[in-house]
């Protein structure tokens, strides 16, 4: 929404669209040519999620710069995205406008004669990630009516059976916090961390879940309003922004006074 109103409420309305299209044969084989799937599709689902992939994960890795963290992607791809969408003229289809758009996050090399929409293989690896989201990170999430994806709420039930179905486990809701603590958190830290930076970029979806403010003199959080996914973690290039450059010296004059306080203290004993 902060790149163009229109990307966003084309986005919001596609989904609907495809589950009306998809709920026959017939429909189902003209989103699968619109799709360029290798195969036909079985279920709408699979292009829902499709979509849905591309568009989350672009929006966590949303760099200033060039990347191939997740995909080959230019550099601000929201941006790019949302401007592939506003291109269209008036009265464009709203799924064809949709599908241009991931296209950029699975095809920006332009390499892929087609898209394998169901089975395939993982090249991220998230099959772990799905194990560990139902053992030891359960994380429950929810979908308002003001975001651009379906609302959605959240079951454990549901989530249950799913953890079953895939990994015959059943997810362990309060195990991470009775392990290792985590409610009132900026209470819990303040009583026994030090020495840690929560880094923080604000266009990475995942900072809903961050710590954004300073819990002590030694447990600091450093928030950029411009940054995504662990942005500050990658390698520098000559086209960071100053504010990138800043956060990292950042980082590492504080690390080092720590280092040279801890030197101190041995010293003395």
């Amino acid at each position: 929404k902060s790149e163009s109103l229109n990307c966003f409420s084309v986005i919001k309305a596609v989904w609907d669209v495809l589950d009306y299209r998809g709920s026959n044969d017939s429909g189902l084989l003209e989103l699968s040519k619109t799709f360029r799937a290798c195969k036909t599709v079985r279920f709408p689902s699979s292009l829902s999620n499709w979509l849905w992939t591309a568009f989350t994960y672009t929006a966590m890795v949303d760099y200033p710069t060039p990347a191939n963290f997740m995909m080959n992607l230019p550099a601000y791809p929201v941006k790019e995205m949302c401007k592939i969408i506003d291109s269209f003229p008036v009265g464009a289809d709203v799924v064809e406008k949709a599908f241009t758009a991931a296209s950029l996050y699975y095809n920006y090399t332009g390499d892929q004669k087609c898209f394998e929409m169901e089975g395939g293989d993982d090249p991220h690896g998230l099959s772990g990630w799905g194990w560990q989201a139902c053992t030891e990170m359960v994380m429950p999430m929810t979908v308002s009516n003001e975001s651009m994806f379906p609302p959605s709420g959240f079951s454990y039930e549901e989530k249950s059976e799913g953890c079953f179905a895939s990994y015959e486990v059943r997810p362990r809701m309060n195990w991470i916090t009775t392990e290792y603590g985590g409610h009132k958190i900026d209470k819990v830290l303040k009583r026994f961390g030090s020495n840690i930076i929560f880094s923080n970029g604000m266009r990475d979806p995942w900072s809903r879940g961050g710590v954004l403010k300073n819990i002590s003199s030694s447990i600091i959080a450093l928030v950029t309003e411009k940054g995504a996914h662990h942005l500050d973690f990658r390698s520098a290039t000559k086209d960071d922004p100053d504010w990138v450059v800043e956060q990292r010296r950042q980082e590492v004059e504080i690390i080092h006074g720590w280092i040279d306080q801890y030197n101190k203290d041995i010293a003395q004993m």
